[in-house]
């Protein structure tokens, strides 16, 4: 195991020692499942996930996974977009493990997204308070586990579909 995951692993076990999180407020507080995700979101990513914007688009080509900060934070927006490098290399190189380790199981689509990384490519954009990943791909089979992941994703973190909603 390389030693970031082990920190990643080691950060996500402590993450659960520490009480309520900052901003949870009451809906978070009901569900379990989706505190997990804040938390370990949080560590995986970096930044407070209350605090921050995911979108999760769907494109004719793929899509687009967009997290920007919701307040003034430019050392959070730098973290934001080391995370979206990360992601991109990774994703590219078919390594999904941190979206399972924030999602604690395999994430819908992202097997064949593995199997399929050579025809998917992976850019990432600056953000005015983040930063965004566009996926493309010209298999059918590629972009339709794409949205699987997309889909999945918008669920679990309880994000939009839209820049603009």
């Amino acid at each position: 195991m390389r030693p970031p995951f082990v920190i990643v692993i080691i950060g996500v076990a402590l993450s659960g020692c520490h009480g309520r999180d900052a901003g949870r407020g009451s809906a978070g507080a009901a569900d379990s499942g989706f505190a997990g995700v804040q938390r370990r979101g949080a560590v995986v990513m970096g930044v407070n996930q209350y605090t921050s914007r995911h979108v999760f688009e769907p494109l004719p080509d793929g899509g687009r996974i967009e997290l920007q900060r919701g307040v003034d934070d430019s050392a959070g927006v730098a973290q934001i977009r080391r995370h979206m490098q990360l992601i991109a290399r990774q994703f590219g190189a078919g390594d999904f493990h941190l979206p399972g380790v924030v999602h604690d199981r395999e994430v819908p689509g992202t097997r064949i997204m593995a199997e399929r990384r050579a025809a998917i490519s992976y850019s990432v954009e600056s953000l005015p308070l983040g930063g965004a990943v566009r996926v493309r791909s010209g298999d059918s089979l590629a972009v339709q586990a794409i949205h699987e992941f997309l889909a999945f994703q918008r669920q679990d973190h309880h994000a939009s579909a839209r820049r603009d909603s």
